[in-house]
């Protein structure tokens, strides 16, 4: 059973410096791609950053590009999403989805077939 945990999340102030974990398990993980999607209050699920552990090509969507970077430790099954410069537009639930296929658009969820429970990052002015 695919499994994946996301934690790190919080109150920070504007300009300040987040990391955000995704532990997955139930599943060969260097064969997977693993995107970080967030969801505002009233707004679609969107995806901001995404790797291929593969081979470890990455996206970012343009709002994050220069601020958030992710990265994966194959060893621990585990991707992180390193947020620095964080904006109150970046506030959101952020969840971690995963899936054996990379994304032909990672900004859209339906790519993805298993997804973590959600993490909140609160940016306070």
């Amino acid at each position: 059973e695919v499994q994946l945990v996301e934690s790190g999340g919080g109150l920070v102030q504007a300009g300040g410096s987040l990391r955000l974990s995704c532990a997955a398990s139930g599943f060969t993980f260097v064969d997977y791609s693993i995107g970080w999607f967030r969801q505002a209050p009233g707004k679609e699920r969107e995806g901001v950053s995404g790797i291929i552990n593969s081979d470890g090509r990455t996206y970012y969507h343009d709002s994050v590009k220069g601020r958030f970077t992710i990265s994966s430790d194959n060893s621990k099954n585990t991707v992180y999403l390193q947020m620095n410069s964080l904006k109150p537009e970046d506030t959101a639930v952020y969840y971690c989805a995963a899936d054996a296929d990379p994304p032909l658009n990672w900004r859209l969820p339906s790519w993805f077939t298993s997804w973590g429970q959600g993490t909140q990052v609160t940016v306070s002015v």
